[in-house]
């Protein structure tokens, strides 16, 4: 395996990609939302505020501005974990910048055979595989252009896609459910 890189060095791929950017989230949590603030408020019963002016949300208008499409799937185990219900409650905040973000149950993400591990596919050509260890933090990532790599993201993004349901759909189910 090549040396990973640093997050930072890739970040350029999210205002040069020109038609699909597309995410697979696999874990059942992150340690930069359980660092944050708006976690923290979470986890004592406050809805995080969606965040219009956050320079993620700001790309995505952009480029879905310009015709570009910015999804993600995220797998959430049942129930879902704190983690993975924070991220459905900020999904509001992507969804309003134009991103179409859908969750999956991971028995059904296991069933369709779908990477353990998250990536970003962008333009259905280059794939960053992102390293995370067992404390949920990114450690770097690998960029990879090997066709029959890329192939296999491609393969995984199509079915998680037409499989998952809209975040704010399931939410909704969960919220109802607590």
């Amino acid at each position: 395996m090549p040396p990973l890189l640093p997050f930072e060095e890739i970040t350029h791929l999210f205002a040069e990609f020109q038609h699909t950017a597309f995410r697979l989230e696999t874990r059942r949590g992150y340690a930069t939302d359980r660092a944050g603030a708006r976690f923290q408020a979470f986890m004592r019963g406050t809805d995080p505020a969606p965040e219009p002016d956050h320079p993620w949300n700001m790309n995505v208008r952009t480029k879905t501005e310009q015709g570009a499409r910015f999804s993600r799937v995220r797998i959430i185990d049942e129930p879902p974990t704190d983690g993975q219900r924070f991220l459905m409650a900020t999904a509001v905040g992507n969804t309003a910048a134009g991103e179409d973000v859908r969750v999956l149950p991971r028995s059904q993400a296991v069933a369709l055979g779908l990477p353990d591990w998250d990536f970003w596919l962008f333009d259905s050509h280059a794939l960053v595989r992102m390293h995370i260890d067992d404390t949920d933090t990114t450690t770097g990532v690998e960029v990879i252009d090997d066709p029959a790599e890329v192939l296999v993201a491609c393969r995984a993004r199509d079915a998680a896609l037409a499989a998952a349901r809209p975040s704010a759909e399931v939410w909704a189910q969960v919220r109802s459910s607590v």
